[in-house]
């Protein structure tokens, strides 16, 4: 069968110019801020292009650096700061983090009215009590499946190494209709965010399942995802590594600063 690929570039591209637009008929200006630290080469290229993406849109962008050996204290501080600086609507920390750093306590220090990227323990708890939004990453995934035209009926497995990812992607899932399981060989759509090049394959899927290829790993100068290249011809549908998950979340990112700002200033 031909495997549709579904084009994440076009659909951000959409959202990016919408979030533009209702900029322009702000009476302020919105602000994010970023913590980056360390030197992994994806955090720095997947930060240039959402301030790339910032900038396009019209948001003020604050960056802040540190090196792998920063304690503690000072990444704390650094939050700190963008949870008191009145121009800065929006703040996210870049990971993965240096070993030495508490990267659950640090998002957990971002003010939730701040909190870009909706994975702060506040808000996500809200999201999966019924009474907030979609974390940014989810609702890119979810709107993925729309596009991939996924079944509003049946079974989905979510292959990740983290509960704060696989958790609310499954309450998400549970609200489409689809019941999350760990039988990917039979669920009608199968959602992968290990970081393993290539460690999903055409035996791992049905005939016909939707995949959304959530894991991104930089070799060589490339970025990989999880998909094996023999997925196609065996999905349905497939977002690609890169200019499938990852424009989305940037788009979002940029949507999720004009909401917090308007909810912030009124």
């Amino acid at each position: 069968m031909k495997t549709r690929m579904i084009d994440g570039r076009a659909i951000a591209a959409r959202i990016r110019a919408q979030v533009a637009t209702e900029i322009k008929t702000l009476g302020f200006r919105l602000g994010l801020g970023v913590v980056l630290i360390g030197d992994d080469p994806a955090s720095h290229l997947y930060v240039a292009l959402k301030e790339k993406a910032c900038l396009e849109a019209g948001i003020f962008f604050e960056r802040l650096d540190f090196s792998s050996e920063v304690d503690q204290a000072a990444a704390l501080s650094a939050v700190a700061s963008l949870n008191a600086n009145p121009d800065i609507d929006g703040i996210l920390v870049q990971l993965p983090l240096p070993p030495q750093l508490d990267a659950s306590a640090l998002v957990g220090a971002i003010d939730p009215r701040k909190d870009a990227d909706g994975f702060g323990p506040e808000n996500l708890k809200r999201y999966l009590e019924g009474n907030g939004r979609m974390p940014g990453l989810v609702e890119a995934i979810s709107l993925l499946l729309d596009a991939a035209d996924a079944p509003s009926k049946g079974t989905a497995c979510v292959k990740a190494n983290s509960e704060i990812f696989s958790v609310p992607v499954e309450r998400m899932l549970e609200q489409r209709g689809l019941m999350p399981g760990e039988d990917c060989l039979h669920a009608d759509a199968v959602i992968t965010a290990v970081g393993k090049p290539g460690s999903l394959t055409a035996a791992d899927i049905r005939l016909g399942a939707t995949v959304i290829d959530v894991g991104t790993t930089r070799v060589d100068s490339h970025t990989k995802g999880d998909a094996s290249p023999d997925l196609e011809g065996k999905a349905g549908a497939l977002t690609p590594v890169p200019g499938g998950v990852g424009p989305m979340t940037v788009a979002l990112l940029l949507k999720r600063t004009l909401e917090l700002a308007k909810e912030r200033r009124g």
